[in-house]
């Protein structure tokens, strides 16, 4: 089965009197805090839209880094939850800085309003806040590029009734095939200082033009942040190292994974019944070093990257 990922991304309109007073409105404001049907592609319902390539993380800590180094696993079904998570995530309003529409002197003002440890993912009624799904950041070259769909859904659940083994070989082919090749460097955070630092430090790299598009979940009680930097091609090891190093730059030093989005759309998350680890690098950052700098694992040929 295919899980689908829809965005619609709502307007979020702060009304002041302290952070996380917002409440999604239907009616345009200037700068960002503008409507926003969706920052992909703008105007679709989400019926009619196409699967996003970059609305695919559930606001729930559901990418451990050890996801083929755990011992017994548990029942596969964990990866539809884990799918249904995401799609809530990407239903719910996001809260949105497009660099391509909104003025950088706008910038400071969005970050220090909407860090990610005081933005409550379901909201507070009390207090006239919405839920959230995701607060995200895109940069001034940031180009969309959505082709997967239906057809990709009939080729899985072909693929699926041939019998063949499903392993990460099938699933690369199947992306090159549909030009599903985006992925994403993840990272899992605690809330508070460390998850709105390491926020600032990438959303800045995104705003500068360093990297393309971001996202964090915003903040669920005793659950980790996870925060997703996106890359345009899962095949392309050079581009991902790239990114790496702008994101330990921005002063990053937790365990990153990097995922293709191509495992989310067909609901390969892990512990799911093919016994496929959906994370293919692991980045290390090494404090003994000199100079510091990150050690990155192919995770399936298990071999060092850099």
């Amino acid at each position: 089965m295919l899980f689908v990922h829809f965005c619609v991304a709502s307007k979020v309109n702060y009304k002041g009197g302290g952070l996380g007073k917002y409440t999604p409105k239907l009616l345009p404001l200037p700068g960002w805090a503008e409507w926003l049907r969706s920052p992909w592609q703008p105007g679709l319902e989400p019926e009619a839209q196409a699967p996003s390539l970059v609305t695919t993380e559930p606001a729930i800590q559901s990418e451990e880094m050890t996801d083929c180094e755990e011992g017994e696993r548990t029942r596969w079904s964990m990866a539809d939850d884990l799918a249904a998570a995401a799609m809530a995530a990407d239903m719910d309003p996001w809260i949105i800085f497009d660099a391509r529409k909104t003025p950088r002197a706008e910038f400071e003002e969005w970050l220090e309003t909407y860090r990610p440890s005081k933005v409550p993912r379901f909201g507070n009624p009390h207090e006239g806040c919405g839920p959230v799904g995701w607060i995200n950041v895109c940069g001034p070259g940031y180009g969309p590029d959505v082709k997967c769909g239906k057809d990709l859904q009939d080729a899985w659940d072909k693929l699926q009734n041939t019998g063949r083994n499903i392993n990460y070989e099938c699933v690369r082919e199947l992306a090159l095939n549909f030009g599903v090749t985006s992925g994403k460097w993840l990272m899992h955070l605690e809330t508070g200082f460390k998850v709105d630092h390491a926020w600032r430090g990438i959303a800045t790299a995104v705003v500068d033009g360093h990297l393309s598009v971001a996202k964090v979940s915003p903040f669920q009680p005793d659950t980790k942040h996870v925060i997703c930097v996106y890359t345009q091609d899962f095949t392309d090891e050079e581009s991902i190292m790239q990114t790496d190093a702008v994101i330990r730059s921005s002063g990053v030093k937790c365990l990153l994974a990097y995922k293709p989005d191509i495992y989310t759309y067909l609901g390969i998350y892990r512990k799911n019944q093919w016994n496929i680890c959906p994370t293919i690098y692991e980045s290390r950052y090494d404090l003994e070093c000199i100079p510091r700098r990150s050690r990155v694992t192919n995770k399936i040929t298990n071999l060092e990257v850099t």
